[in-house]
C-alpha cells in the first residue's frame, strides 16, 4: 500500500519515515503547500493509497507577522488535501495543535470543548481542522501537545545546550501540559493505520494524542537537567518564572493538557508517561 507523507524533515516525519514501510515523502523542496495546483497535480500523479499531513508551519511567534503564510500552509493545504483525499477515497490522517484552545479550562480540554486559539499558529491549525472537517470523508484529526525529538529545533535540544553552556537559565512554571516525543506518535499512528488495514477501525474525525502525564515547562526542563547530571555533564542552576516574566510575539495557554480517552476507548491507542516518552528519545539518541 501506498502511503503518501507530506513533510520530510520534521521532528513526527522523521519519526514516521523510521516505522512506516511503503512511504513517498514529499518535502519543501517538492511540494509548495502554499500552491493548490502542486498539491493537486502531485497527489493525484501518485494516487496514494493514505495520506499523511506532518507538515506544518510551526513558526509560533514569527506566524504573528506571517499570518497569510502561516494560514496558507496550516489551513489552506490541509483543506485541499481532504479533498483530494475523498475523490481518491484515501483516509487522510492530519496533525493539530492544543493551541486550538486559550487554556481557560481548570481540567484536560475534551474533543468537544470550544476551541479558542490565543495566536496566527492557533487559528490558523483550528481553520485547518475546519477545512478538513467540511469536505467530511475517512480523516483522523489528531491534536498533539508540547512535541519534541532528537532532532529539529525544541525544546528538549535547546534546553540540553543552554544548561551545558550557562551558569542559570530561567523557565517557565505555569504553563501545564505533557511533553510529546515525536517517536511516541509515529509509533501511536502506525498502530492506528494497521487498525485500519486489518479493518478495524474506530471513529473518524478529532482525538486528541499526548503523554499520559502532566508537567509545566519548568518541570520538564528539570527532568532534562537531572538526565545531564545523571550523564555526568554540567547542568546550569533553573530558575522557575512566570508567562508574565518571559514575553513572547504570541500567547500561549497556560493549561494545554488534553484528555486523550477517546482515543484510549475508539482505537485502544494510548500513549506512554511523558518520563517514559523522553527516556526512550535519550535512549535512542545515545
Amino acid at each position: 500500500m501506498s502511503i503518501l507523507l507530506l513533510g520530510e524533515h520534521g521532528q513526527v516525519s522523521h519519526e514516521l519515515q523510521r516505522c512506516l514501510p511503503d512511504l513517498v515523502v514529499r518535502g519543501s523542496a517538492q511540494l509548495d503547500l502554499s500552491d493548490p495546483a502542486q498539491i493537486r497535480q502531485q497527489v493525484l500523479t501518485l494516487r496514494p493509497r493514505l495520506i499523511i499531513n506532518a507538515a506544518a508551519y510551526t513558526a509560533v511567534d514569527q506566524a504573528e507577522s506571517e499570518p497569510e503564510r502561516a494560514f496558507a500552509i496550516n489551513a489552506d493545504a490541509p483543506g485541499v488535501l481532504a479533498e483530494l483525499a475523498a475523490e481518491l477515497a484515501a483516509p487522510l490522517i492530519h496533525y493539530s495543535t492544543d493551541y486550538v484552545f486559550d487554556g481557560s479550562l481548570a481540567r484536560p480540554y475534551r474533543e468537544t470543548d470550544t476551541p479558542n486559539p490565543l495566536n496566527v499558529y492557533g487559528r490558523s491549525k483550528l481553520a485547518g481542522e475546519q477545512a478538513i472537517a467540511r469536505v467530511g470523508g475517512a480523516h483522523l484529526i489528531l491534536r498533539t501537545s508540547w512535541v519534541y525529538a532528537d532532532h529539529g529545533r525544541n525544546f528538549l535540544l535547546t534546553l540540553q545546550h543552554l544548561l551545558q553552556t550557562r551558569e542559570q537559565v530561567s523557565v517557565v512554571s505555569d504553563q501545564i501540559g505533557a511533553p510529546t516525543w515525536a517517536g511516541s506518535i509515529a509509533k501511536a499512528t502506525a498502530d492506528l493505520i494497521q487498525r485500519w488495514q486489518a479493518g478495524q477501525p474506530g471513529s473518524w474525525g478529532v482525538h486528541h494524542l499526548t503523554a499520559q502525564g502532566e508537567t509545566s515547562w519548568f518541570g520538564f526542563a528539570e527532568a532534562i537537567g537531572a538526565t545531564l547530571r545523571e550523564a555526568g555533564l554540567p547542568c546550569a542552576h533553573l530558575l522557575p518564572i512566570s508567562s508574565a516574566e518571559y514575553p513572547t510575539a504570541a500567547a500561549r495557554p497556560l493549561n494545554s493538557r488534553l484528555d486523550c480517552s477517546q482515543l484510549q476507548a475508539d482505537w485502544r491507542i494510548q500513549l506512554p508517561h511523558w518520563r517514559e516518552g523522553l527516556t526512550a528519545c535519550l535512549r535512542q539518541s545515545a
